[in-house]
């Protein structure tokens, strides 16, 4: 029997798999899994993956990546997967073939006329007797990601796909949503949004083992209570930490980021313990006393990201030079990054106690000679940058539009595109319009978080081209009272509500703010992301609080 696994990142096909392996095993049944724990069987398929997805590939499209993956596929199943169908029970598969087809289609607008041909002959329409889609709501899966990055310290060059902004994982989510919809003697759809992972592998184990004759498991989201107003985003979002509290504490953490008010202080006190980096994470923007505790409390069990906390305004309150001097040896690099942008006599006091790589990543943003003379000694000391040496000289030029910044950022752009793109943020000259224009399809995201804060007509088109499906590009209107402003977010509520609201920044006390964010609830009662940014920016003056 061959099974696969599909759905977003961060959905949890990976665990899930691998439980359902291990428990088959454990029944006496032969298992072979062709992606257990994540890495592919085949060598050849692992490479083709990385080809696809180095960020540095920007130039392939869409078409060619779809017959990459096929690629990928194809190898892997006479390589790894047709011998395994030989020998054992049950084969099992993260991912196949159905990625491609919904990546080429819900993701990059491909034709479904030309996709599915292709799809169905690179395998002779070779099909697994159960298809698993594992869904989950992608505020969700990036949150889990976006967890696990911090917690396993990853240092990895962002994916290729990912340039494609957040929206891509939701217009893929629709995607195999409508696969599964075409053919369910096949598919069979589990929520990992709400469910406990134990009992879905327990569960899936089961229909596996009697080969797909049992009782079909059915795990489907928990109805989420519908919040109207305000006060009811705010006790739906507390009731949803606390229930998440229980089984996954440090997701519980991810969702209290920059929330204000003393409910939220007292669930961050609660989870200190079991997720301190998570908890000491989200403190960043957050100026009240209980953030200021809860800084001290976590400045040993997470120095890094205590240190990070104290970047914009939080590094210039008065409780920040002593904290600042005291997690300059046990956490430099979260030093570097509260140090950006900035250029007093405490900047440069801390930065002379830094390394040159982490020196370089604290002088963006910075003009004048002393940072040109960071800059200059990293370049004479790294001349052959790899791809994380790159983005660190990248992001020591952005916001920075000198010569010496627009010669970092054209020797590294083919090392770390996105970086390099990034780096352009905040610069209205034309060299940096010509980047933006060029790397808009390939890389959106970048091109979208480069635009935060301009007021240009050359930004509001790039904003207005893309705004249905990139939601960046309504980040990036954070604070801006502008009309254009206005009618991209009052648009973005269909689409990217959460988005829109968290736009609002401080305009959100406003009478015009506080309509949208009425108007953004009525119509996504049940969206966890939206009951989060509207209990954010409706207590502005909260968390600006010193």
């Amino acid at each position: 029997m061959f099974v696969v696994f599909e759905g977003i990142d961060g959905g949890g096909k990976t665990t899930l798999s691998s439980m359902v392996a291990a428990q088959l095993r454990a029944r006496g049944l032969r298992v072979e899994h062709v992606r257990e724990g994540g890495t592919f069987a085949s060598t050849v398929t692992q490479a083709m993956r990385e080809l696809g997805r180095d960020a540095r590939n920007l130039a392939m499209t869409p078409r060619s990546e779809l017959m990459l993956y096929l690629t990928r596929e194809v190898q892997l199943f006479e390589e790894a997967t047709r011998p395994a169908l030989a020998r054992a029970d049950v084969v099992i598969a993260d991912r196949y073939v159905y990625t491609a087809e919904v990546l080429a289609i819900a993701g990059r607008g491909m034709d479904p006329a030309e996709v599915r041909p292709l799809v169905a002959g690179s395998l002779g329409g070779f099909e697994p007797e159960i298809a698993v889609l594992v869904d989950v709501d992608p505020t969700v899966a990036r949150a889990r990601r976006r967890v696990s990055k911090l917690l396993s310290d990853e240092k990895k060059p962002p994916a290729r796909k990912g340039l494609a902004g957040a929206g891509l994982q939701y217009r893929l989510r629709a995607g195999y949503v409508e696969l599964a919809r075409r053919d369910p003697a096949r598919w069979l759809v589990v929520d990992n949004t709400d469910s406990d992972l134990h009992a879905l592998a327990a569960a899936l184990t089961e229909y596996v083992a009697s080969r797909g004759n049992g009782t079909r498991p059915v795990f489907t989201a928990a109805d989420r209570p519908s919040a109207t107003d305000v006060p009811g985003a705010r006790a739906a979002l507390l009731a949803w930490i606390d229930q998440r509290a229980e089984r996954e504490p440090t997701l519980a953490a991810y969702f209290l980021d920059g929330v204000p008010g003393p409910e939220f202080d007292a669930r961050r006190r609660r989870l200190a313990a079991t997720a301190p980096r998570v908890v000491a994470d989200g403190l960043r923007y957050l100026l009240d006393p209980a953030a200021w505790q809860l800084r001290d409390g976590l400045s040993a069990a997470a120095p890094m990201e205590v240190a990070s906390s104290l970047a914009g305004p939080a590094g210039l309150m008065p409780h920040a030079p002593a904290l600042l001097r005291r997690l300059v040896a046990p956490a430099p690099a979260g030093i570097a990054v509260a140090l950006w942008g900035r250029d007093d006599e405490l900047a440069w006091e801390l930065r002379d106690q830094l390394p040159l790589e982490l020196r370089m990543r604290s002088v963006g943003g910075v003009r004048g000679v002393r940072a040109n003379a960071v800059r200059e000694q990293y370049l004479a000391e790294h001349p052959a940058a790899d791809v994380l040496g790159a983005e660190t000289a990248c992001v020591g030029a952005a916001a920075v539009d000198d010569e010496l910044a627009w010669t970092i950022r054209r020797s590294m752009r083919d090392i770390a595109p996105a970086a390099a793109i990034e780096a352009t943020f905040m610069l209205t000259g034309d060299r940096a319009w010509k980047w933006r224009q060029r790397y808009a399809e390939r890389a959106p995201k970048s091109v979208m978080r480069s635009l935060e804060g301009l007021d240009d007509a050359r930004a509001w088109e790039l904003r207005e081209a893309f705004a249905d499906r990139v939601q960046e590009a309504i980040d990036s209107l954070t604070g801006s009272d502008h009309d254009r402003a206005w009618r991209l977010r009052e648009a973005a509520i269909a689409t990217w509500p959460a988005m829109a609201v968290k736009s609002l920044g401080p305009l959100g006390a406003t009478a015009r703010g506080r309509e949208l964010v009425a108007a953004a609830l009525a119509r996504h009662p049940g969206d966890l992301a939206l009951w989060r940014q509207a209990t954010i920016v409706s207590d502005h003056t909260r968390s600006s609080r010193s």
